[in-house]
């Protein structure tokens, strides 16, 4: 049921009265957001909780560029513990489509050394493998070669299990550029269907970012996408939303009175995110030619997590009322203008240095990168979000290769108290309150305050309340593919980033390309690899008063 109620100037006003009106509604309607929202109401049971989840139901994980790196290092492993953890659906089969000539027996064998090599736990239970590789299986393939698909079908249909052979995930570990290709290939070849009510099975398709490279480009591959699957089958991957710590945003501020009291703009003074990566682009260099810092990171990690920080409470867990929140949450940012850009962002690129003991090249030094490149390696930026929680409160983000350490972090910076109590003791320091929401490594929560400390004199000291997973419940945090291979198979979209979200992100993104206009890089906006950023960076937060905090080693 969809009601529409519009008020006018003259008092409310009957829609069946008037065309135009009519047309209005209809517009609405047709929107991508409205036909989303809609075909999830037609489908229950898309979001669940650990106590009463949906059981998952036989179905068949089709991986398409089964010898690329993704595969071997975190989809194999991530099912294998899967298995192991006793999660899978009984019965399941993986499949992996690649052009490579392989046998089951020898894509088997990779994937084992990929497990050994990759995984959380390294050593493999001889009988547990023998058990879990029995599922595997290896179809081989041209992408682009519609008989390959139709022996696919073939394959999936000589399965033992009705379920086996039409409850199927498609998992396109590929490049964006070839996504439409291999969904309209397995519509033509009737392995895809557009769901419908009523339907006895399901297929879903599963993509990884980049989302395209623009919001216009985003926009061709998700219209290509829904051609043939409702926007409820297409999941879109982003791995950082099935980290524990990012999942448990919610469960902190949602479910804290202390904290959800203070969260707003009366009580914090600014946030800052930190994605760091000690790494620089290695063999990437082509791919990060063309994306950069901004589309690579920004876009989708960055801006997914802020959307968790400062989203509204959802009027339920179901998976479309939170990417609700957060969709409103992201299109509250202020847009930004060419003027905006200049003074509110930082792009910079690293030279040659020193990380952890190891000498780097610099960016333009490294393996397919024009040596006079522009690109950037390192992006730091500052946005409002224009809404009654957070007006005036400013959000730090920044993201960059090549620096000390590789850390996620969020950091909730409150705002002081009265000095007026302590007044009389000026030599007093009295540190601000903040809060800091370690994604990783050491994921945990650390809350910094101020204590006395003993003696007889009165002096303060910061200090720190810190919670960690692995202290605190005594085992090993899955890997992120895991809570999101399990997601996938059971349905549940929570996790996965929806069509509006990720062009509302692109829109923001071209907006602060557009306005850097091709200008070459200053002497101020390179960095040394093995340093947190270039000076335009430390400035950005300067004007304000205010410093980067710099996420430190995990211990």
């Amino acid at each position: 049921m969809f009601l529409c109620v519009i008020f006018t100037q003259n008092g409310l006003f009957s829609r069946n009265k008037d065309l135009y009106w009519a047309q209005v509604l209809n517009s609405l309607l047709s929107t991508p957001y409205a036909t989303a929202q809609m075909e999830t109401a037609l489908i229950p049971g898309l979001s669940r909780s650990d106590e009463g989840r949906k059981a998952d139901e036989p179905c068949t994980i089709v991986i398409f560029g089964a010898s690329g790196d993704l595969t071997v290092r975190k989809l194999i492993p991530a099912l294998f513990h899967l298995y192991k953890d006793g999660q899978m659906p009984e019965p399941f089969r993986v499949v992996g489509f690649a052009r490579r000539d392989k046998t089951d027996a020898s894509w088997r064998e990779e994937m084992k050394a990929g497990i050994e090599r990759f995984s959380r736990s390294s050593e493999v239970n001889a009988a547990q493998w023998e058990a879990f590789s029995k599922n595997l299986f290896y179809h081989r393939g041209d992408l682009t070669d519609a008989e390959a698909y139709a022996s696919l079908g073939t394959c999936l249909a000589e399965f033992d299990n009705e379920q086996l052979a039409n409850n199927l995930i498609f998992y396109l570990a590929i490049s964006p550029s070839l996504f439409g290709d291999v969904v309209d290939h397995l519509h033509e070849t009737k392995l895809l269907h557009r769901w419908e009510e009523g339907d006895q099975f399901w297929q879903r398709v599963v993509v990884e970012k980049p989302f395209g490279h623009d919001l216009r480009s985003a926009r061709d591959l998700n219209a290509r996408l829904v051609k043939h699957a409702r926007e409820r089958q297409i999941l879109r991957i982003d791995h950082y939303l099935g980290k524990e710590t990012v999942q448990n945003i919610m469960m902190f501020r949602f479910s804290n009175a202390i904290f959800e009291q203070l969260w707003h703009r009366e009580a914090i003074e600014h946030v800052q995110i930190t994605v760091s990566e000690d790494i620089g682009v290695g063999s990437r260099g082509g791919y990060f030619e063309e994306a950069g810092t901004m589309r690579d990171m920004m876009q989708n990690h960055l801006l997914q997590i802020l959307s968790l920080v400062a989203m509204e409470p959802p009027p339920s867990l179901a998976a479309e009322d939170i990417r609700n929140e957060k969709v409103k949450a992201l299109k509250s940012i202020r847009p930004m203008t060419p003027e905006a850009v200049a003074q509110q962002v930082v792009r910079g690129q690293y030279f040659a240095g020193t990380v952890n003991g190891e000498n780097r090249t610099g960016y333009r030094q490294e393996e397919k990168v024009n040596p006079e490149s522009n690109v950037e390696t390192y992006a730091a930026l500052k946005l409002f979000i224009d809404n009654w929680r957070w007006s005036g409160v400013p959000f730090y983000l920044r993201t960059g290769k090549n620096l000390p350490l590789r850390a996620s972090e969020v950091r909730v910076q409150f705002r002081p108290t009265p000095s007026v109590l302590f007044a009389a003791q000026g030599n007093l320091d009295l540190d601000r309150n903040a809060l800091t929401l370690r994604l990783q490594p050491d994921e945990g929560i650390s809350l910094r305050f101020n204590g006395k400390v003993p003696g007889t004199t009165i002096a303060t000291r910061p200090v720190r309340m810190h919670f960690g997973y692995d202290a605190e419940f005594g085992a090993y945090t899955p890997e992120a593919y895991e809570r999101l291979l399990l997601e996938a198979m059971a349905g549940d979209a929570t996790l996965f980033i929806r069509r509006d979200e990720v062009e509302t992100a692109w829109q923001f993104i071209d907006a602060i390309r557009a306005g850097w206009g091709g200008e070459v890089l200053s002497n101020r906006e390179f960095y040394a690899a093995g340093t947190w950023g270039p000076e335009a960076a430390e400035d950005l937060l300067a004007q304000d008063g205010h410093v980067w905090h710099n996420p430190q080693p995990a211990k």
